[in-house]
């Protein structure tokens, strides 16, 4: 497929209802830390799965700025950004989301998680590429009940974020179709 076609093509085919249900699959991943879910309707340029690429489309718009990785930063992912999304791309930072796979995301100190007064300001990580099939580790917290199991890419870096709690920043995991969440609320053990 050429270029052009690539930025293109890949947007929602019904947008009011692909939009919904993208963001229903995200509000569902966030409230539910650990539960893997399914979503599409997006699909961009490699190496972006279809779930990261629907998150985008959802979250992302000329207000919401972007970090792309390293891991992610082609020539055909920013055409497809500028198009569908029009994102501005920022240093990690500024960044209100950042996408990447999960060592192409570091070091993660530098991305916001907001402040006392705004705790919202904190950045998004989506972890695109994820293994799900990896060893599972131990959630507890709000929207668990008593107990959820998640693979994660590293264990200390969740432990330390949930200490600033209310402070952080919160993951999406996406990899195909699948996505899972870790909101900074959440425990890992």
């Amino acid at each position: 497929m050429n270029a052009p076609m690539t930025r293109l093509s890949g947007g929602f085919a019904h947008p009011a209802h692909d939009s919904a249900r993208g963001f229903r699959a995200i509000l569902s991943a966030m409230a539910r830390p650990g539960t893997i879910g399914q979503m599409q309707g997006g699909q961009g340029p490699a190496p972006i799965s279809d779930a990261a690429a629907t998150v985008l489309l959802v979250l992302c718009d000329r207000t919401t700025p972007l970090y792309l990785a390293p891991s992610h930063d082609t020539p055909e992912l920013r055409d497809w950004i500028a198009f569908h999304c029009s994102a501005p791309l920022v240093a990690p930072g500024d960044a209100g989301f950042a996408l990447g796979d999960w060592a192409a995301l570091q070091p993660l100190d530098r991305f916001a998680i907001g402040t006392p007064e705004y705790p919202d300001r904190a950045a998004t990580l989506i972890v695109d590429n994820h293994d799900f099939d990896a060893p599972a580790q131990n959630l507890r917290g709000p929207g668990i009940k008593d107990r959820a199991r998640l693979a994660l890419p590293e264990v200390e870096p969740f432990t330390a974020n949930h200490a600033h709690f209310p402070l952080g920043w919160d993951a999406i995991f996406t990899a195909g179709a699948r996505i899972a969440a870790l909101p900074r609320s959440t425990e890992v053990f």
